[in-house]
Order: structure tokens, then sequence, then C-alpha cells
């Protein structure tokens, strides 16, 4: 049975199941446990809630496109600009389909512990009036499709300058409705881990351990680049590079403070140790990186800003400011270990380091939030009878569970695609680069 709570922290009425509404404290916040619509008639919209999602809902979508795109696209060779700007916007608007007809349906629809329904496939029952909490259901839709776009669109960076257009195209269809859509119901669709009481309140399970664990996954089966690690050029544009990430990082503010579902405390907290965590974590991987090797990188501060991002990001609603400092330290610190790591020491070409930076940096604040969400730390509290080891089980067993579930689904996809219609491109396109033997369009004209 679902039961409506009005909760403080200025978030918006939401959806909870009876066993997690009982063990909620008055110090807790509970935007992330689970982030289902409630479609009740009679809901009160609010303006000023639905004016800041649809905000959000701009700014998330500006994440991808054109933010994540050109910040993959100066990460690469010239000759593959144009395919992974093409792959960008292609995912875009496939997630954006099947997000319609099925993929809302499964993640917010039905009461099963493992999975959704059908029951609301094409967005059927989503109408002028339809409600969720303070705001209309068609913007909680749209926001939420703008997380099903980003997700995948991350897997890129694994496989860029070798896979083939039709094959990541139908990889990220399948991974949608097989992965994504059934993770975020476990999360904030009233799922198992729901119940559970997990705490992620904008995505570091839900859309970082899943895209950074499916990317580990696609350059471990794609193989590596022609000529990985000794002849693989350097990014070809920092600079397109520097102005995709500061994209991101206005865009996160949507992500994670749109993520409260209201324009309350909540959000602007969110907002907050967003933006210091992204600043630390910038810091730290750039003094790092000139202890190192004598000079910062460009390259390497927005890196951090990244890491700093995708590490506060499922503690963000529940965290104060001392959380924010933390953690981008932390994930500064863990993921430029982790990139040094798994290319480095491992030489797995996971080519712009998606696992690294969004896998590590997501399943890291997922596991730091049970500590952090204490008062001893700036946060909010638990649950009332919740330790900080108990949450901590709740949070590592569902960081688990989400990365087995995505591995093996993700190697499954992949294998079926790669028999079916083969996942690499040839040796001479690759060569050539795949702008133009995919796209048959040059980024670049010389002369």
């Amino acid at each position: 049975r679902i039961w409506r709570v009005s909760l403080s922290y200025g978030v918006s009425v939401m959806q909870f199941p009876f066993s997690v509404i009982k063990r909620l404290g008055t110090g807790f916040i509970a935007a992330s446990l689970v982030a289902s619509p409630v479609f009740a008639a009679d809901s009160a919209i609010d303006s000023g809630d639905t004016a800041w999602i649809l905000t959000a809902t701009a700014l998330v979508l500006f994440m991808t496109l054109p933010g994540l795109a050109l910040f993959y696209a100066g990460l690469v060779q010239s000759k593959n600009i144009v395919s992974v700007l093409m792959h960008h916007f292609a995912i875009a608007a496939l997630m954006s389909i099947l997000w319609v007809i099925a993929g809302y349906s499964l993640a917010f629809s039905g009461d099963g512990a493992w999975v959704g329904d059908l029951a609301n496939a094409f967005m059927s029952n989503i109408t002028l009036d339809s409600a969720s909490g303070t705001i209309p259901e068609s913007v909680f839709a749209a926001f939420q499709m703008t997380f099903a776009i980003i997700t995948p669109a991350l897997i890129i960076g694994a496989y860029v300058e070798r896979m083939k257009f039709a094959a990541l195209l139908l990889f990220s269809a399948i991974w949608l409705l097989v992965v994504y859509a059934p993770v975020t119901h476990w999360v904030w669709g009233g799922g198992i881990m729901a119940e559970w009481g997990v705490l992620d309140f904008a995505g570091g399970i839900v859309v970082h351990a899943t895209a950074g664990t499916a990317a580990l996954v696609c350059a471990l089966v794609v193989g590596k680049r022609r000529g990985f690690p000794t002849s693989i050029q350097p990014p070809h544009s920092p600079v397109l590079t520097m102005i995709g990430a500061s994209m991101l990082w206005i865009g996160w503010f949507g992500f994670n403070g749109g993520s409260a579902l209201g324009a309350g405390n909540s959000a602007g907290m969110a907002l907050l140790v967003t933006h210091i965590a992204a600043a630390t974590a910038s810091l730290v991987w750039m003094f790092i990186e000139w202890f190192r090797f004598g000079r910062p990188s460009l390259v390497g501060i927005v890196t951090g800003m990244v890491a700093g991002l995708a590490t506060v990001t499922p503690a963000s609603g529940f965290i104060g400011i001392p959380g924010g400092l933390i953690l981008g330290l932390a994930g500064g610190v863990a993921c430029y270990i982790a990139v040094d790591l798994i290319r480095v020491r491992l030489k797995i070409d996971d080519s712009l380091d998606v696992f690294a930076v969004h896998g590590v940096g997501g399943i890291l604040g997922s596991l730091l939030v049970a500590y952090l969400a204490l008062p001893a730390f700036g946060g909010l509290g638990l649950a009332d009878g919740v330790t900080a080891g108990s949450q901590f089980m709740v949070q590592l067993s569902s960081v688990a569970i989400t990365v087995l579930w995505t591995g093996i689904a993700s190697y499954v996809i992949l294998k079926i695609i790669g028999v079916v219609i083969g996942l690499r491109v040839d040796q001479q396109d690759e060569i050539e680069g795949l702008d133009l033997s995919q796209h048959g369009e040059r980024g670049y004209h010389n002369g």
C-alpha cells in the first residue's frame, strides 16, 4: 500500500511505502528514498516548484546537449569529433522515444520489487491534470527523461573511436530498458532498495554506478583502440573539453538541485554542496598533477571537477557544507588514483575514464553518505533507529547488486550484438576515422 507524506526541508509531497515512512525521523530528508510520482487528482500544483523543475529539466538536458558532447569531443582525435557529437545527439533522441514507449512505465509504474510494469506504456496515463506531488506529472516525466538520456550517453566515453554506430544505438536502446529502467525502479520507483531505505538523492547508484560499470564492461568487450596505449594521441582540443565541462558544472545544479522536486531548502543546499564539491575536487586534481608532473593541465582540472560532481551526487540532498568539502576531497583523490590504476597499470582502454571518474565517484559518494548525513558532519540525520553502520550496509548492498546486474546484463547485451551485427568498425575505418567512415563528414577542413 502507498501512503502520501508531506516532508519538511522544502521537499514536495512524495510517495513512500509505509514501511519506509515508519522509519522517517524529523531530522531526515527523504527526497531520494522513493521518487515515485503521486498521481493524486487533488494534489495542489505549486507554481514555484513547477517553474524550478522546468528549469532543472532544461539544465539536465543541457548537460548532454551540448555539455557532455563537447566534453567528450575535445578528448578524442580530430578525425572522430563528428562521430562523438553524432553519438550524443542520436542517443538523446532515441532514449527520449524509448522513455515514452516503455522506460518511464517500467521505472515508475507498479509495485513490484524488481521492476515496474507497462501500465503506463506510451505515458498513456499522463493527462493535463496529472500531478506528481506539487508539480505536473508531465514535468516529472520530462525531468526523469533527461536522466535517462545522459546515463547511456556517459557510456560513450568507453568505446569512442572504434564502435559501430548501429551497434551503439542498439546497445543503448536495450541497456536503457534492461538496466537503467529496472535500477531506477529499485531506487526511486518504490522497488526493493527503496524499501530498504537506500539513500541516492540524484543518481550515484542509478546513474553513475550503472554507467561506470557498463563503461568498464564495454571497454573490455569491445577491446582497445588501435595503438593503445603507446601511440594514442592526446586530446585534440582541450578548449572544447573545458567548454563542455563548464556546461556540465552549470547543468549539474539542475541535476542535483532539481532532484528535490521542489524549490525549497533541500534544493538550495543540494546546489551549494554540489558547487563546493566540484570546486574542491578540481583543485585536488590540479595540485596532484602539478606535484607529480610539474605542470597542471586544463584537461586535468576539468576532469577533477567531474569527479567531484559525480561523488557528491548521491549525497547532495542529505549533507551539509562539511560533507561537500569532504566528498570533493575524497572524490578528487580516489578518482585520480582509479584513472592511474585502470588506464596506466591495468591498461584497460576505458578511453575517457568513465568508470574511474563516474563509476568510482558515484560509488564512493553512495557509501560515504551513510556517515556524512549525520549531524556531526552537518548532515540532516538518518531515519529513526537507523545507525550509520546499518545505513552503510544498505548502501553497500544496493551498490553491489546494481554493479553486479549492470555488469552481467551489459556483457550479455554486447555479446549478442557482437554476434548479430558486430561491435567494432574494421581496421581501415578506424585508421581513417569514424567521421568519414561512419558518417561521411569531417569536423575540420584544412585550407
